[in-house]
């Protein structure tokens, strides 16, 4: 199949599976009936089956009572059956691979990917995923070099589980071993997208720069991060490294060692670009680039509007597909600046109050029954052999398409909560935002903590990276709008401060690229791009030692019990 043919399969996938998609968002019950009673009919003969009782369940309420909720963790003793070599366990497939992602232990998850999960569940989510994409930039599917994916690496080392199977990340799955060669990320045959044999040991941090490096020598048109956090760092990427690029264009080198024949006048031409731009930047480096493709919600809503002028003010920043390693949950929708539908005929959702405890034997909502602008906890159920597995995410609707709910990420679960207080990291994003308008400036990363009182009133602290610093009266400014905005946002909150067990939020300025430098710090460590995700709730001394250092000023929201740290 030549470039062209491909291109245009692609398109057509991409489209049919974006019809099927919407065709269905008019019937949520009818669409998540279906895909439970499929669930049901392929897991009844499983041992999970069997010591559930799936063959006789019925209906949602039935799988209510058969199925307890369980955390992902909870699944070990059938994981580990699988990995011993057993058969027919959580689904009468055997798994390809296993999707792995951090648990909430610290442990790796073990996914299981089965052929019927790619075929029935993921595949269509992720073809509709890009759907938009498609429509909006047509021109990017026909050209190989045309976009520079920076979520996907399928050439990247893997790892295999104790049974010997691969044992990856979703970005890094190559579809094409699975038979799925449409479905190869786009971006994923660029000259850069498989790295020369001799650079095989190289680790995440030195495959990023290599690939970059020879990205710079193309026409790049559009950007896929996915994760955010990766687009964030692109900018610092290239300023860290711009030296160190533009010296092997110019001599031919990749690596250090010779590559291709010299390329002074692209060499040249970068650094006048960076020059009239001021710095080297993703803009100046690709002129012609048109789009960002990433994740738009939770801390990246407070820095994209800025990391949007690093890009270029012709770059148009479009929402990715919203999922996790355990399975898809939304698409995004024409038109939506973030979030989309319910990838309702993909998997079975169930959903608890963001404010309530998950109760494994606990009442549960479905999606036609969520309640635009509620937040909710997700309870995913799918043909891959995950029965009714709790994320540790939470969603917020933000409203409809058709009968469909449609949701935007919000926040990982979990609470800080030093006096009765319960605050989840959307009361303290929008918070964020709301003391960013009232106070100004910009904002280029946060993370936030509760703080012990060491004998007196305990608090919270949070350390903010802000695109221009802060003087001391503009902070403390900043300090008394986040008091208000929490506040306004969480009413526990709120009584905790009127009734005095819970001081005013210290708030620490950190340099504007405290960030980056821990992202890279990681990656050097050898975690991959994709995994290092932003993340407001952070309690690890450590990460707060580094992102505080050398070490700020704090300043307090003003009032009666205002102190220095």
């Amino acid at each position: 199949m030549s470039a062209d043919e491909r291109a245009d399969a692609y398109r057509r996938r991409v489209h049919r599976e974006s019809r099927a998609f919407l065709a269905r968002l008019g019937d949520p019950r009818g669409a998540q009936a279906a895909v439970l009673g499929e669930v049901l009919a392929a897991g009844a003969g499983t041992a999970f089956g069997r010591e559930h009782g799936l063959g006789s369940v019925r209906d949602a309420a039935g799988f209510r009572r058969a199925v307890p909720v369980r955390g992902h963790e909870e699944f070990g003793p059938w994981l580990d059956r699988i990995h011993r070599g057993e058969k027919g366990v959580l689904t009468s497939e055997d798994p390809l691979a296993f999707f792995a992602s951090s648990g909430t232990t610290g442990a790796e998850k073990t996914i299981p990917v089965t052929g019927g999960f790619l075929r029935r569940c993921f595949l269509p989510f992720y073809f509709a995923g890009f759907a938009a994409l498609v429509e909006h930039h047509p021109d990017l599917p026909g050209r190989d070099d045309a976009v520079l994916n920076l979520w996907q690496d399928p050439h990247s080392p893997t790892g295999r589980t104790s049974g010997g199977r691969p044992h990856l990340g979703p970005s890094q799955l190559d579809y094409g071993e699975v038979g799925e060669e449409l479905a190869v990320g786009l971006g994923n045959r660029a000259p850069w997208s498989r790295l020369p044999d001799r650079s095989g040991d190289a680790g995440p941090w030195e495959r990023t720069y290599l690939r970059l490096r020879l990205a710079a020598e193309h026409d790049v048109r559009g950007v896929i991060a996915v994760n955010p956090a990766i687009a964030a760092a692109l900018p610092h990427q290239l300023r860290l490294w711009w030296p160190r690029l533009v010296q092997e264009i110019r001599d031919g080198t990749l690596g250090g060692a010779p590559f291709r024949p010299p390329a002074p006048e692209r060499a040249d031409a970068l650094e006048r670009r960076a020059e009239r731009r001021g710095r080297p930047a993703p803009e100046a480096v690709w002129p012609r680039l048109e789009l960002l493709l990433t994740w738009n919600t939770y801390v990246a809503r407070l820095y994209l509007p800025e990391l949007r002028e690093e890009y270029g003010e012709g770059v148009r920043i479009r929402p990715a597909p919203i999922g996790s390693s355990e399975g898809p949950l939304a698409i995004p929708a024409a038109g939506a600046s973030a979030g989309g539908p319910l990838a309702v005929a993909s998997c079975f959702y169930e959903f608890v109050p963001a404010d309530e405890e998950i109760d494994p034997r606990g009442a549960t909502l479905l999606a036609h029954e969520l309640e635009e602008g509620q937040e909710y906890h997700v309870i995913l159920t799918h043909l891959g052999g995950l029965y009714r597995c709790a994320l540790r995410d939470v969603v917020r609707v933000v409203g409809s398409a058709a009968a469909t709910p449609v949701v935007e990420y919000s926040c990982r679960a979990g609470l800080v909560s030093v006096a009765g207080e319960r605050l989840r990291e959307s009361h303290v994003l929008r918070a964020m935002a709301d003391a960013r308008a009232a106070a100004g400036g910009t904002i280029r990363n946060l993370a936030y903590r509760a703080r012990p009182g060491g004998g007196g009133i305990p608090g919270h602290e949070a350390a903010v990276a802000f695109g221009e610093p802060r003087p001391g009266r503009e902070l403390e400014a900043f300090g008394d709008a986040l008091d208000a905005a929490l506040s306004r946002e969480a009413p526990a909150y709120a009584r905790a401060r009127r009734a005095g067990s819970l001081a005013a939020p210290v708030v620490r300025q950190v340099p504007p690229d405290a960030f980056f430098r821990e992202w890279q710090r990681r990656v050097e460590a050898g975690e991959r791009p994709p995994r290092v995700k932003d993340r407001v709730f952070q309690d690890d001394p450590g990460v707060w030692a580094r992102l505080t250092a050398p070490a700020p000023t704090p300043v307090h929201a003003s009032g009666s019990d205002a102190r220095h740290a």
